[in-house]
This record gives structure tokens, C-alpha cells and sequence, in this order.
């Protein structure tokens, strides 16, 4: 089995085109991401196919974000696919909901703090509270943990201070918005290197673009492990 330290975000429009990267992908990736943009693509029936005749690992990026008591439902009904993680933001009343939905299954809620193609100015428009970025996806990270979070997701360049927090002890950090050294940043703001990501803290690491639109998606994804420190 490759290293899991590496999630390949499948952002391909459907469940199809999923498994033909899979496939090119092969025994160099045993971790993806299926987010919201798949999920009218099959995303749902390629999780289980990936997860049930593949072996591989499965994030579920849904971000949920609603009232506790559906949230609750919506984490129940996903729990039954006994997938690996699954996405909700990271405000403590969703949390809490989904850890209740989760709660009969080995699914990990991890927590989004501020998404990482947000920055000071996204913020600002969007009415939210005023303060460094940096700030407050700590706060939001903190909070989070308090509420029942197994991890959170969060830019690798608030890694190693949410891997500082007392709270984060036991707990995931799953960082986006790592690019391999030279690559492009494409719409992500917040970004880091494989290698820095994991030193500072990451549990896994999220590579969607730069492996996928690779020539060679597979080399592509050796080249990132091969980033990586080693175990």
C-alpha cells in the first residue's frame, strides 16, 4: 500500500472519469477526495467502488453546513458508507451535530476553519469577523476541537500553529492548497510545499491539479511522496 499521507483530490466532473484516473493512478495513491462537485457525477458510487473493490481510502469533501438537526441526518445517512473522513464547517453547533450522526460509525468529521482560496479581503466581504486571517482559523480550529472535531482542515501555512493548540493533541490536520515545488497556484491564495505542509504539522495532504492534469498522473503522484519526510 502506497503512502496514505497523500489524498488525490478527484475533482474530474464525474464518476467515469474518476475511475480512468484512478486507474492511471494505480498503486501510487490509496487516499481520495470526492468532493461536492461530484456528487451529481456518480461521486457517491465511486466512493463505494473505490473503497469496496479497490481498497483505497475515501474523504468525502462535503462541507455541511446547516441546522444541528440535519446536519445530524445528513451525517447518518453518510456514515452508512463507512467511508474514512467527511467534510462540515467548522461552527461548534455543526460539529456537534455531525459527531452525533457519526457516532456509530468509524467516519472522522474533520472541521473546516477558512477555506483556503479565501483571504483577508474575502472575509471582509463576506461581513465576517475582522482580525488576521491566520487568527482566526486558530480560533475557529480551537473551537472546533472543543466541539468534537477529529481534525480539521486547514492552509499548511496555519499547520504548525493549530499542531501547537493543547487542544489539537490526539487530532487530524488535513491541509489543501499544497502545490509541489514550481507548481501553479491555480485559485488557491494559502499554499505550501508537500514537504513543508507535513513538516509543520499535516497529517495528510490534500494534491488535486498537479497531479491529475499531469502527463503522467502517476509519476506525478510518486513525485509528491517523494517529497515527503520520511516515516
Amino acid at each position: 500500500m502506497s503512502d496514505d499521507r497523500l489524498i488525490v483530490a478527484l475533482d474530474v466532473p464525474n464518476a467515469i472519469a474518476g475511475l480512468e484516473l484512478a486507474a492511471k493512478l494505480g498503486d501510487a495513491v490509496s487516499f481520495y477526495k470526492i468532493g461536492l462537485g461530484m456528487l451529481t457525477g456518480g461521486g457517491l458510487a465511486l466512493a463505494q467502488e473505490l473503497k469496496d473493490e479497490h481498497g483505497k481510502r475515501i474523504f468525502l469533501d462535503m462541507k455541511l453546513f446547516d441546522i444541528g438537526a440535519t446536519v445530524e441526518a445528513a451525517v447518518r445517512g453518510l456514515a452508512q458508507f463507512d467511508l474514512d473522513f467527511l467534510t462540515v464547517h467548522g461552527d461548534p453547533h455543526v460539529v456537534r451535530a455531525a459527531k452525533e450522526g457519526a457516532a456509530n460509525s468509524d467516519m472522522k468529521i474533520l472541521a473546516v476553519t477558512i477555506l483556503t482560496s479565501l483571504d483577508r479581503a474575502d472575509l471582509d466581504a463576506s461581513l465576517l469577523k475582522a482580525g488576521d486571517v491566520q487568527e482566526l482559523v486558530i480560533e475557529r480550529a480551537a473551537r472546533a476541537f472543543d466541539a468534537g472535531a477529529d481534525g480539521v482542515i486547514a492552509s499548511p501555512q496555519e499547520a504548525a500553529l493549530i499542531r501547537a493548540l493543547p487542544e489539537a493533541i490526539g487530532k487530524l490536520i488535513v491541509t489543501p492548497g499544497v502545490r509541489p515545488a514550481g507548481a501553479a497556484l491555480g485559485d488557491q491564495k494559502r499554499v505550501a510545499t508537500p514537504a513543508q505542509a507535513v513538516t509543520d504539522g499535516a497529517d495528510h495532504i490534500v494534491v488535486g491539479r498537479p497531479i491529475w492534469q499531469a502527463q503522467d498522473p502517476a509519476e506525478a503522484a510518486r513525485a509528491v511522496l517523494a517529497e515527503l519526510p520520511k516515516l
